[in-house]
């Protein structure tokens, strides 16, 4: 298999470096294991990675981040699994991308809001109603920028270069910041920040660039 073909399964073109690295150096060594297992559709290894990604949820809200950073990190990883084992079996279909799109706004919302529990949970010194405000608009800003990019899409309108702001690196940021919690419960709040300014920068650059294109 050439590196070109190889780079066409692996990768899709709006990956930007943190997503590509993900999928390059650890989707694709778990979906290579996989292809010649028969009996596996990649709406199977999509369910996994919502699981995963629940589940991380979960760990955060009961107050345990580090285990929460793990099950997110895999998440991620599985996420790009379903669309290369797809890509490889020739089972890429319109219902399968669909189901992902879907079924990553479970993960993801379940993610972030498990990051808010976790936050409110220990002392920061910010006051409850401040964390549950931040929370809230880093649920949205989140959700919001996979809608608009949908949106976009089905509109026709040109929204420029992907953003750092997409699902996979919202997610490496949050497993990170789960990871690192044992040293400092700090610092998933350190990505809470990053959800809140980070996507509601991108929301309103989309805004003014779609009403830009479009005037």
């Amino acid at each position: 298999m050439s590196l070109e073909s190889e780079s066409v399964w692996m990768t899709k073109p709006t990956d930007r470096f943190i997503l590509r690295w993900i999928k390059v150096h650890l989707s694709a060594g778990i979906t290579v294991s996989l292809v010649g297992r028969k009996w596996i559709r990649p709406w199977m290894i999509t369910l996994v990675s919502m699981t995963f990604g629940i589940v991380a949820g979960i760990w955060f809200a009961a107050g345990s981040g580090f285990a929460a950073g793990l099950f997110a990190s895999l998440s991620q990883v599985f996420d790009g699994v379903d669309g290369q084992f797809a890509r490889l079996t020739g089972r890429v279909t319109r219902f399968g991308s669909f189901l992902d799109s879907v079924l990553d706004r479970y993960a993801d919302g379940f993610l972030v809001m498990g990051l808010s529990v976790f936050c409110l949970r220990n002392d920061t010194g910010l006051g409850f109603s401040f964390l549950a405000v931040l929370g809230a608009m880093a649920v949205v800003g989140s959700s919001l920028v996979s809608y608009t990019s949908s949106r976009a899409e089905n509109l026709g309108i040109d929204l420029g270069s992907p953003t750092l702001a997409s699902k996979g690196s919202r997610t490496a940021v949050v497993a990170i910041s789960g990871l690192l919690s044992p040293i400092s419960h700090s610092i998933p709040l350190v990505a809470m920040f990053y959800l809140v300014i980070h996507t509601t920068a991108v929301v309103v650059f989309r805004i003014h660039k779609a009403g830009a294109s479009t005037d």
